[in-house]
């Protein structure tokens, strides 16, 4: 598989800090191959002009943050606008659709914008705009008035579907356009900022927009629907949005949690009923949210709109359904990300065949090994700490060092401070040794 020099640093690197990469991850992808064909199905479906939603589960550790951005990577070599947006109960409490629609403009990437992807689409399309005025034959190029002027006139058509949806949007997108003609430069950032949702807008340019207020939670779905009509003029397939860590929702007050959990049932509800034509929108959480207490089951439609019965063997799980599972890493998919991290490592490394020679399969065997028995056993929480240790504490110093050897020099050690809360109770040798979250 083919990999830029600039992609495979950015694995490394984010693997010596124990984060899950950006970029590149089907390099790394291990036991997603069975969710493959499905996803490209259904991203072909949405580009065609439909919607998906799909809600995945996991224990820690089974790579949910990973999928997704996985699904994002797939997402966008089909030309989908991708953004992740990490649910949080303060920062982005799910209940807020105004924060969570924010942040995804923040987030927004395309596959020639890695973030903060907005505003080169909204001023993609409206180069756009241009280019098929041009393309009609029927305007001198040279002619900037009347070539503006029919921009214009092909402005206000394509304008006519938006202002359906959403006519504020429609009324910043006219003057976000007159304010960058006229070289109005603080205006132009103004509306843009206010239609990627950021707040505190001055009221002057709102005054010339002739728009009121901030965007709220009920705005926030008719901006996001607004975007997806941009993104297909633009000639983009859609939009994938993942709203990740959702099982947070869990730790807030009750009357928090029925707003966030309301919320979801709408975006579903939403989805399913043709209102975001071109979005597929993935979540992602803990099998306690889904199945637990405190999760969906507080809500009783919601629960039956995600319910998949999981009793069976998970080698006959249905990824078309609308939850996935994900399944735990065992001791050979820890081994073979090993091997895949390895291999990526060698290529730009400075003594390849001794990195090969010294961490080699016999090697990695017996690393994952002991990571698997530092943490209880439980390999499926292994990997992150895995791939970290493998790159920090292994890899680079066989390749800085010329007589290190790993097996004579080197021995597997974790520490509290550089573990989470879930991987130091699963090293914890009795209950008295679990933190407990008061």
């Amino acid at each position: 598989m083919e990999i830029s020099p600039e992609r495979r640093r950015e694995i490394i690197a984010a693997l010596r800090k124990g984060t899950v990469p950006q970029r590149g991850l089907d390099v790394l992808a291990v036991g997603l191959q069975r969710f493959d064909t499905v996803i490209a199905e259904e991203l072909q479906d949405v580009a065609r002009g439909s919607a998906v939603f799909k809600a995945v589960r996991g224990e820690y550790g089974c790579g949910k943050t990973f999928f997704s951005r996985w699904l994002q990577e797939c997402a966008k070599k089909q030309g989908f606008a991708t953004a992740e947006v990490q649910i949080s109960e303060t920062e982005t409490p799910l209940h807020r659709l105004e924060t969570v629609y924010r942040r995804a403009m923040e987030q927004l990437s395309t596959p020639d914008c890695f973030l903060g992807a907005f505003r080169s689409v909204v001023d993609g399309w409206f180069y756009g705009l241009e280019e098929d005025v041009l393309a009609e034959g029927s305007v001198d190029p040279a002619d900037e008035e009347e070539l503006a002027r029919r921009a214009d006139e092909l402005l206000e058509q394509r304008l006519l579907e938006i202002t359906r949806a959403t006519p504020q949007f429609a009324a910043a997108l006219r003057s976000y356009r007159v304010a960058q003609r006229a070289g109005d430069h603080a205006t132009a950032e103004g509306l843009a900022g206010w239609l990627s949702g950021q707040p505190h807008i001055a009221a002057s340019i709102k005054r010339e927009a002739g728009i009121k207020g901030d965007v709220d939670h009920f705005a926030a779905l008719s901006f996001l629907r607004g975007l997806l009509l941009i993104l297909k003029d633009s000639g983009y397939s859609g939009l994938v949005l993942v709203l990740d860590e959702i099982e947070t929702i869990q730790r807030v007050r009750s009357d928090v949690r029925e707003k966030g959990l309301n919320a979801l049932r709408q975006l579903i509800d939403d989805v399913d009923g043709g209102r975001f034509p071109g979005l597929y929108l993935a979540i992602t959480g803990t099998p306690a949210f889904y199945d637990g207490p405190q999760g969906i089951k507080r809500l009783e439609p919601l629960a039956q709109r995600l319910h998949v019965d999981f009793q069976t063997d998970a080698r006959f799980d249905n990824p078309r359904a609308i939850q996935l599972r994900l399944s735990a890493f065992d001791h050979s998919r820890l081994v073979e990300a090993g091997t895949r991290v390895r291999d990526l490592f060698l290529a730009d490394c400075s003594a390849p065949d001794r990195v090969r020679s010294l961490a080699n399969a016999e090697y990695l065997e017996t690393l994952a090994r002991a990571m698997t028995g530092q943490l209880g056993g439980k390999a499926g929480i292994a990997p992150r700490l895995f791939l970290k240790k493998l790159v920090n504490d292994v890899l680079d110093r066989i390749d800085q060092y010329a007589e290190f050897d790993p097996r004579q020099h080197y021995q597997l050690t974790l520490s509290g401070s550089e573990m989470t809360a879930v991987e130091r109770e699963a090293q914890a040798r009795s209950v008295d040794e679990i933190e407990l979250d008061l």
